[in-house]
C-alpha cells in the first residue's frame, strides 16, 4: 500500500508541474486530487503519526513550490510567452492641452456625452447639469480621461 501513495504523491506532484505548462485547471486539479488522496491513504492505512508526516510533506511541497515557481518563473523563459512587457510604461491618457478649451456638445450631456473641443472629438461630462446637444461649452477640470465641462 506504501507504493501506491508514493505513486500518487508522484504523479500528483508531476500534474501540478504540468498544470504550468498545459493551460486549463484539469491537469492541476487532478495534481491535486492525487495528493489529497495520498494524504487520506496514509492516514487509512498507517495511521495518524504517518499520515500527518504525509500531509506535512504535501503542504511544504506545495508551499516551497510555489514559492519557488514565483521567484523563478517571471525570469524564465517561459514567462516570455505568457508576459508581455511592452505594456507597460505611460498609457499617455493625461489631456492637459484641453483645459479652458471651448468647443460644442455634440450629444445631450447628462450628465456625460461628446463634444468637439479645439477641433477635437472627446467624451465629456458635464459639471452636474444638463446641457443641451450644440451649446457652447468650456472645459473646467481634466483628471486623467475624465473632461468635465461646463455650458457658457
Amino acid at each position: 500500500m506504501m507504493a501506491l501513495v508514493i505513486t500518487l504523491l508522484i504523479v500528483g506532484a508531476i500534474l501540478m508541474l504540468l498544470e504550468t505548462l498545459l493551460p486549463g485547471l484539469v491537469t492541476g486539479i487532478i495534481g491535486l486530487l492525487c495528493l489529497v488522496a495520498a494524504v487520506i491513504l496514509g492516514y487509512q492505512e498507517f495511521g495518524s503519526q504517518t499520515g500527518n508526516q504525509i500531509l506535512s510533506g504535501v503542504v511544504v511541497g506545495l508551499v516551497l513550490g510555489v514559492m519557488g515557481w514565483l521567484k523563478v518563473f517571471p525570469e524564465s523563459r517561459l514567462a516570455n510567452r505568457y508576459v508581455s512587457r511592452s505594456a507597460v510604461g505611460e498609457l499617455g491618457v493625461d489631456r492637459p492641452e484641453l483645459l479652458h478649451g471651448v468647443g460644442v456638445a455634440l450629444s445631450g450631456l447628462r450628465p456625460s456625452g461628446t463634444a468637439s473641443i479645439n477641433g477635437e472629438r472627446v467624451d465629456v461630462v458635464s459639471e452636474g447639469a444638463f446641457i443641451e446637444q450644440g451649446a457652447a461649452i468650456r472645459v473646467v477640470v481634466v483628471e486623467g480621461v475624465r473632461i468635465v465641462v461646463r455650458e457658457v
